[in-house]
């Protein structure tokens, strides 16, 4: 092992002791990531203001790092609790980094302990992956802290990589998220291209200030998501142009069409906002977004998302999505959009993947993989291949999490390098377990509400009393599927309110 890959697994111990140090005064790993998050920000900002760097930073003389590392008690935290309130008024990556910040650290022998944690590094020298690892590790970390809902900003990485092999994106084009989290798509995008391709400067350039374009509406999640980004050397600590807006992506059409989208659109099926009503009560209203190139109007939230993610792809570009059962069969406004979807993309793929892989539970999501195309009067869609990688299939976070290898088999039939030669491992008579199969157009379009919730295999569980699943699984599945449940029955509620 070198001397600094050693080095680096140091540090990562090092800050994650100090976490833990951290949970006993009440601190939990978001707050820790966002305090991490500033004084990191701060101290490279510090670092590249330095020869051989010497660069201009936007930070005011009084409120850089210099000033965190010569205060100790008192002082520090009313200094440092000024210097979060002052830097968010600043333009730029800078104030977007500080929006709404606050100190959670209540102890400043703590806060003064982790300022020289980090100042006792160079963070600016350290590799590229080093820092990243350290910081998609804390992210990935407050996700699994179910209590904090960061879960829901957070997609498993090894569906993420999975999607992005499918797609392989190509230096020198875009690559968008209208509701990017903390920006795990950009990274398996940004490091599939660098491991795949010899890249001159041009396209270098193009990857770090160019490439990429996200929406968060939630200020801590795009804090972290412009942290991820800049930690793995996209964009810069002093750009004025920041690649994550702030507003919500399903307000207007976007001005930019994009080559690739990639996204995994919140769950939650109705997109509302809650306001007070006469009696003091708190009432939630359905959000319709009217807008001219939407299909249909509606209030679920996912469809309103596919109908924009259509609107934001060029006729060349490609997009994958991962999105609830409910757009693949519900009636109405759903069958809507999909029968709009086949005719003017070619939705070519979908991906049926099992419970237990999100850390929000009850979800039940596949991947819809489908090409922009320009308009036509024939459906470009002639057929959909359709993996099943949910029937008789069980993970779980803890103790069987998804892994990139559990979708080896998913990207071989994908056949990414030549989508024209795939081949179905379902055949009625040789193979009935096969989990990789073909329907035509018309296939779909005579099924009831054109439903692309399709299923074939037949589920072990019910069939084999002997091969039963471990009890914690068994309870787990109950536990979602309940959940699922529940989630229906608040929804009828709403409505018969109305």
């Amino acid at each position: 092992m070198s001397s600094n890959s050693t080095n680096t697994s140091g540090i990562v111990s090092k800050v994650w002791a100090f976490c833990n140090t951290l949970r006993d005064d009440g601190v939990g790993y978001g707050d820790y990531l966002e305090q991490l998050t500033y004084l990191l920000f701060l101290k490279m900002a510090d670092e590249y203001s330095r020869p051989p760097h010497s660069r201009n930073m936007p930070i005011p003389t009084k409120y850089n790092w210099e000033t965190l590392t010569n205060k100790s008690g008192d002082e520090l935290e009313v200094h440092y609790n000024n210097l979060l309130r002052e830097l968010a008024k600043e333009k730029g990556i800078l104030g977007q980094i500080f929006t709404k910040s606050q100190n959670k650290i209540t102890d400043p022998a703590k806060l003064y302990k982790l300022i020289a944690l980090i100042n006792a590094e160079q963070w600016v020298l350290m590799g590229v992956k080093d820092k990243g690892d350290i910081y998609e590790g804390l992210l990935e970390k407050n996700a699994e802290d179910t209590k904090s809902g960061a879960g829901q900003y957070f997609t498993p990485r090894p569906l993420i990589k999975a999607m992005v092999e499918c797609l392989r994106p190509e230096p020198m084009k875009t690559i968008a998220d209208p509701a990017c989290g903390t920006g795990g798509f950009f990274l398996a995008a940004y490091d599939w291209m660098t491991d795949n391709n010899d890249l001159d400067k041009a396209a270098k350039q193009f990857l770090k200030y160019e490439t990429f374009f996200g929406n968060e509406i939630v200020a801590g999640t795009r804090r972290l998501a412009l942290m991820n980004l800049f930690l793995h050397n996209i964009g810069d600590i002093d750009s004025e142009n920041v690649m994550i807006s702030p507003n919500d992506s399903l307000i207007a059409a976007s001005e930019t069409r994009y080559d690739y989208v990639l996204a995994n659109p919140p769950f939650g099926k109705k997109s509302s906002m809650t306001f007070t009503n006469e009696e003091g009560e708190q009432e939630k209203e359905d959000l319709t977004y009217n807008r001219q190139d939407f299909w249909v109007t509606t209030s679920n939230k996912q469809l309103n998302f596919v109908q924009h993610i259509k609107s934001m792809l060029k006729t060349t570009g490609m997009a994958a999505v991962v999105l609830p059962d409910n757009v693949l069969f519900e009636g109405g406004a759903g069958e809507t959009v999909r029968k709009k979807l086949l005719e003017t993309t070619n939705l070519h793929t979908i991906l049926r993947l099992p419970t237990g892989i999100f850390y929000a539970n009850g979800v039940k999501a596949n991947v819809l993989f489908w090409d922009g195309k320009p308009s036509s009067k024939d459906p470009w869609t002639k057929e959909i291949w359709v993996y099943d990688y949910r029937t008789n299939i069980h993970h779980t976070l803890k103790k069987n999490p998804l892994k990139l290898d559990d979708l080896k088999d998913f990207i071989d039939c994908y056949n990414p390098k030549n989508r024209n030669k795939r081949k179905a491992t379902f055949d009625a008579v040789t193979n009935p377990e096969g989990r990789w199969r073909m329907f035509t157009y018309d296939e779909i379009i005579a099924r009831d509400k054109t439903s692309l919730d399709i299923t074939w295999l037949k589920d072990q569980s019910l069939a084999d009393l002997d091969n039963l699943p471990d009890p914690d699984e068994l309870a787990l599945e109950i536990v979602e599927n309940l959940e699922a449940g529940l989630e229906s029955f608040r929804n009828i509620i709403e409505q018969l309110k109305k």
